[in-house]
């Protein structure tokens, strides 16, 4: 019998869920503990710096992502074919 393995999980895809995760951790705690306490000061500083590590987690991801594709459509392609060049 052979054994299938697993594709193994990028890194990069690791490290956005793990931010992802947190992000929601971090906002159900802030909306519990603003309906236990009666107190909106948390939501000027914990839901921000949350989502803005979040933002930025993403917008690194799509990036290397764009990167990653450019490179197999130009092996695909050839680069005469592909170019993703910008042209004036």
């Amino acid at each position: 019998m052979k054994r299938v393995q697993k594709a193994k999980r990028e890194f990069s895809k690791t490290i956005l869920m793990f931010i992802g995760a947190v992000t929601v951790v971090v906002t159900a705690f802030t909306l519990i503990m603003i309906w236990r306490t009666n107190d909106l000061s948390p939501l000027a500083y914990l839901i921000p710096a949350v989502f803005a590590e979040l933002a930025t987690g993403t917008g690194f991801y799509y990036s290397k992502a764009k990167a990653e594709n450019r490179i197999k459509l130009r092996k695909l392609y050839g680069p005469e074919i592909y170019n993703d060049a910008k042209e004036p």
